[in-house]
């Protein structure tokens, strides 16, 4: 019998995702939970696993297309009704045994549900640095790059692209293998083949069809080029959040400059004594503490605006949220519960958070409730800024650049690790005084970490 699988709700209020690649053919045979796609949410990549085992009798989309939920996506011919796998609440189907996915279930299956090989965390590059404050913990630098896929994985690429590479005998493996965990463009199999030419010290490869090579868009005489990007995913989800954030809540920005040696020399030290499986410490893990520290006698910064009830509702535990620039745009995964947190259960929290987001797999639900945020603006260089409030939150600091520069310390000019801290505030919730305090607090710990013990 034929069966339809209709794009489900993928569990995070949107409406619509786009199609990254698929990872079967018309004609494939599958089994249940098999992956058949990835598809692009405003927030995540998500893999679709199938609902039923049979025959892929037809794919309703290409790679880059958009599909809104309910609607057709893969074709089925199934045999008979038993075997079929029937689409059921969630609730109804015993765990592990259905596509992990809101809306949908699947019927127990009797053979082993294949799936595709985990990708394996890797490792990212140390921002160099001469403060030990920023020499250490790759997780430090919020700057996601992709990890390169294990072997026995199928690069991420479209047909188009794999039929591209297969007739310029291009392995797109090893083109993976430099690239990381995105997807393979036309360019990059180009790129590739050119990096292979002049490391055999020959001359550039032309391409197999030089009128289908990647061209910068050429204007016409007396015009000027353009380039339209559509507005997807991340970018469409963070354009309009920040919208809405900016145009609701009154932005305030203050900053505070401090000396932040004594804990360069902290974390100097904790990483000296540390086993070498434990997670390592960072400014970012350290700061991620004060604030927790602080949160707890300003509850302001910890509090969101209820309109509709006319309350400001004051949140009692802190859902913390770090922001990580991926290749897919800025998110802000959320620390459950970081005030409970140990500085090494942080830190490993953090490791673990920046691994996720590498791969590009964070869950849409580790992006929802934040109730403060962290930004770490030093990795690009930048000493301050005035960061957008997360919708729904009241408070914001960005970090900036430790420096090593001369400053007044004990009434004489010394070379001193420095940064600048930038809060930025809903003036609804808290006045300046509050918010003035709060940074205050939070740039005590860091000048003094002894300080800490103060405010536990």
């Amino acid at each position: 019998m034929k069966q339809e699988f209709l794009l489900p709700d993928l569990g995070e209020g949107l409406t619509e995702a786009e199609i990254v690649q698929w990872m079967v053919a018309e004609g494939d045979t599958v089994t249940l939970n098999q992956t058949l796609a990835e598809v692009e949410t405003a927030k995540a990549i998500v893999e679709l696993p199938s609902p039923h085992a049979g025959v892929i009798t037809a794919l309703h989309a290409a790679a880059g297309d958009v599909v809104l939920v309910g609607a057709p996506l893969v074709g089925f011919e199934i045999e008979g009704t038993a075997e079929s796998a029937p689409l059921v609440p969630a609730a109804d189907v015993e765990e592990g045994a259905g596509p992990n996915l809101v809306g949908y279930g699947a019927a127990p299956s009797t053979g082993r549900p294949q799936r595709r090989a985990r990708r394996a965390a890797g490792t990212m590059t140390a921002v160099a640095a001469d403060a030990a404050v920023r020499v250490a913990a790759p997780h430090d630098a919020i700057e996601v790059r992709p990890a390169a896929p294990q072997p026995g994985e199928r690069p991420r690429s479209t047909p188009p692209v794999r039929a591209y590479a297969k007739g310029l005998g291009v392995d797109l493996a090893l083109v993976a293998a430099e690239l990381g965990d995105r997807v393979i463009a036309r360019a990059d199999v180009d790129a590739y083949r050119e990096r292979l030419a002049q490391r055999a010290g020959g001359a550039p490869l032309s391409t197999a069809a030089p009128s289908a090579a990647p061209v910068r868009p050429r204007a016409a005489e007396g015009e000027r080029a353009t380039t339209r990007i559509p507005i997807r995913g991340v970018r469409k989800h963070t354009a309009e959040a920040m919208v809405q954030s900016a145009f609701t809540a009154p932005h305030v920005t203050t900053f505070h400059t401090v000396d932040v040696t004594a804990t360069s020399e902290l974390i100097a030290s904790l990483r000296a004594t540390a086993a070498a499986d434990a997670p390592r410490i960072g400014v970012l893990t350290v700061v991620a503490k004060a604030v927790c520290l602080a949160l707890a006698h300003h509850p302001g910064l910890n509090s969101r605006w209820d309109g509709d009830a006319g309350d400001i509702v004051q949140q009692h535990f802190v859902d913390l949220g770090i922001a990580a620039a991926t290749e897919r745009g800025l998110i802000v995964p959320v620390i459950r519960d970081a005030e409970r947190m140990t500085l090494g259960e942080l830190a490993g929290a953090v490791a673990e958070l920046t691994r996720t987001a590498r791969s590009g797999k964070t869950a849409p639900a580790d992006l929802l409730g934040g109730t403060f945020s962290l930004t770490n603006i030093g990795v690009f260089g930048i000493d301050a800024g005035t960061p957008i409030l997360p919708p729904g939150q009241s408070g914001i600091l960005a970090l900036g650049a430790v420096r090593r520069m001369p400053w007044e310390h004990h009434g004489e000019i010394a070379l001193r690790d420095v940064m600048t801290l930038s809060l930025s505030f809903d003036h609804r919730i808290v006045d300046g005084a509050e918010g003035a305090q709060f940074l205050k607090a939070v740039a005590d710990v860091l000048q003094e970490p002894g300080r800490a013990m103060l405010l536990g």
